[in-house]
């Protein structure tokens, strides 16, 4: 299973910005608000993405939470995607695909 296999859904997963924890009691948030901030903390971003491209334990965090996202989104089989490409980047069956703009 490669990063092409999972294809972004048209619903955007983090709704909106999270308020921070120090201005919002957590028990005054919901569980999706919760996972939605744990995704944006996991989140590769750009400018890392080169250097954290092919490190097992960020991709497979940042999938664990994107699958958690989508299963209280109510949407099982996006879960279930995310939650295998997790796993693929924990047991070794998956890697990182050659970078697209510096050739192959």
């Amino acid at each position: 299973m490669s990063d092409a296999a999972i294809k972004p859904s048209a619903q955007p997963l983090i709704d909106q910005p999270m308020v921070s924890p120090t201005t919002r009691d957590l028990s005054q948030c919901s569980d999706l608000e919760l996972a939605q901030a744990l995704l944006q903390r996991l989140a590769i971003a750009p400018n890392d993405w080169h250097r954290l491209k092919a490190n097992r334990k960020a991709r497979a965090l940042e999938q664990a939470a994107t699958a958690l996202v989508y299963l209280l989104k109510d949407q099982p089989e996006e879960s279930l995607a995310r939650l295998q490409q997790a796993a693929g980047w924990l047991d070794r069956s998956i890697s990182a695909p050659p970078c697209p703009t510096h050739g192959r």
